[in-house]
């Protein structure tokens, strides 16, 4: 048996291994289970490939994300990302990294963006792709054991290599914006013969629908509001997330807002500061009020934005 403190841990992410895959009874369905981000609404490239060039600018976002904390072992999840428009103007590339850490497990995924805009009346409508994959691999041999002779925590796991593809499309003007995704095509389960399959089945996919608007009160008081839903054609699944924000602009300086996330019970503050066109900050701090409450201090998530060569200023600012 593992140490006692990785248990509630190991089980959430067994629950999202769990069986899942067609065909043969004893083919177990296989997801990495990343956290779900708060901070999406200042880097839609983490959900959304045609989110690439939209900033009109070289985008470069790090964040990092405590979840659950307060409890031993929880997942610590690092994220790079950067996009750029080329100079046609129709054209963006962008690249993505996820590195994560919970227990004894570590899960990397590594994708490559393209995206290719069309200039439409009032906005441009992007259509994007991206292409990678994910990998992970758990070492149980460095956990105190009270069985050491048991051998499932005797070796090292055999690592997972699942490479994916994945789609989405975009719409964006001045005053709102709307998409959606289908953040990976295939699907992966383990055989009776301890391999890795992968396969293909619509009845697998989750869609992700986000859309939002900006509603000016005054020149120094904007308020965005926006919605995220995430849809699971799996038949046990269906709703797995629902998000409705709300977010104020204070003299296109100050972002302050909050979240409602249903599928978690969780309320998230959100704080952003542009430090001027270029470079932004952001906070957000997730509080649990369901189940989760008595055991987790809540998450917390920290990003940092800088866009070089940037073509937006202070009189025309950028708020998709």
């Amino acid at each position: 048996m593992c140490k006692l403190k990785y248990i509630p841990v190991i089980l959430f992410f067994l629950i999202n291994c769990n069986s899942r895959g067609q065909g043969s009874a004893d083919s177990t369905g296989i997801s990495l289970g990343y956290p779900v981000y708060s901070q999406y609404l200042h880097n839609g490239l983490m959900i959304n490939p045609a989110y690439a060039g939209s900033r009109d600018a070289l985008s470069a976002v790090v964040s990092y994300r405590m979840q659950w904390m307060g409890i031993d072992g929880s997942p610590k999840l690092q994220s790079v990302s950067l996009h750029s428009l080329t100079k046609n103007d129709k054209v963006a590339f962008g690249l993505q990294a996820q590195f994560m850490q919970f227990g004894a497990t570590k899960s990397t995924s590594i994708y490559g963006i393209y995206a290719y805009h069309l200039r439409l009346k009032k906005g441009k409508l992007s259509f994007g792709l991206k292409a990678g994959a994910d990998m992970s691999n758990a070492d149980y041999t460095g956990l105190l054991r009270f069985d050491m002779t048991d051998p499932v925590f005797l070796t090292t796991e055999k690592p997972y290599v699942l490479p994916n593809v994945g789609f989405g499309m975009y719409y964006f003007s001045n005053r709102l914006f709307a998409g959606f995704s289908v953040p990976s095509f295939l699907s992966y389960r383990k055989t009776d013969t301890g391999s890795t399959q992968a396969y293909h089945s619509f009845g697998q996919y989750d869609i992700i629908f986000s859309a939002g608007g900006l509603i000016t009160f005054t020149p120094s008081l904007k308020f965005k509001p926006s919605v995220l839903v995430d849809y699971s054609l799996q038949s046990a699944k269906k709703l797995t997330q629902l998000d409705i924000n709300g977010n104020f602009i204070i003299n296109d300086l100050i972002w302050a807002g909050l979240s409602w996330r249903t599928s978690e019970q969780v309320v998230v503050g959100i704080l952003q500061l542009e430090i001027n066109p270029q470079l932004m900050i952001g906070l957000s701090y997730d509080y649990p009020i369901g189940r989760m409450n008595s055991f987790s201090k809540g998450s917390s998530e920290f990003i940092i934005r800088y866009e070089f060569g940037s073509k937006v200023s202070a009189a025309n600012p950028r708020y998709f």
